[in-house]
């Protein structure tokens, strides 16, 4: 049986939770299927797998702006993006997401980091408008390849699973959240820029 396509995001990776990782363990107590802390990560522009978005493009144009044309200018859109540097936070509640299957840290991330993720959305929306979309935010909103659920950014760190029969959120002692920089979540699996 064949892998799915990866989905591809704008990402920054957790390089630690709290002082040591007694600090990250003990959300164990909390969450059931505690994520390994290696691959934690806070998201900050889900773009999906790519053929999906690009053929969502396509009809959505009614076949204007091709899927293959579609692809190669966001591959080129995700390579010009500038890097955010890394960045502390802190986290001091759970919340549930995903329809209440995940259980995420909510993270009070520094304002030059919103400020990144607003200009993500706005490149996001240059790009759909420059490959002909119209109703740029209904189509984001509506894109199961973007995968947009409200249109205001909670970050994020997924950790785990809620308690059974639990919406949260849950607070927790403060935690801080180390993160480091910015990159593209399977770029290797990207086709190269022209």
């Amino acid at each position: 049986m064949q892998a799915p396509p990866p989905r591809i995001t704008v990402e920054v990776p957790v390089l630690a939770v709290g002082s040591g990782p007694a600090d990250y363990e003990s959300l164990g107590g909390l969450v059931e299927s505690l994520r390994k802390p290696q691959g934690l990560h806070l998201t900050l522009l889900h773009v999906g797998i790519l053929e999906d978005l690009a053929r969502e493009i396509e009809d959505w144009t009614k076949g204007i702006t091709p899927a293959d044309h579609a692809a190669r200018a966001t591959v080129r859109w995700l390579y010009s993006l500038p890097a955010l540097d890394g960045f502390d936070a802190t986290s001091d509640r759970l919340i549930a997401l995903g329809g209440g299957r995940i259980a995420g840290l909510e993270v009070q991330v520094p304002q030059h980091v919103h400020d990144y993720q607003v200009s993500l959305v706005q490149g996001l929306r240059e790009l759909l408008d420059g490959l002909l979309v119209d109703n740029v935010d209904d189509f984001i909103l509506g894109s199961p390849a973007l995968g947009f659920r409200y249109p205001h950014w909670v970050p994020h760190v997924a950790v785990g699973r809620p308690p059974l029969r639990e919406r949260g959120p849950w607070d927790i002692r403060t935690v801080s959240v180390s993160c480091g920089p910015s990159r593209i979540r399977n770029s290797r699996f990207l086709p190269a820029p022209d």
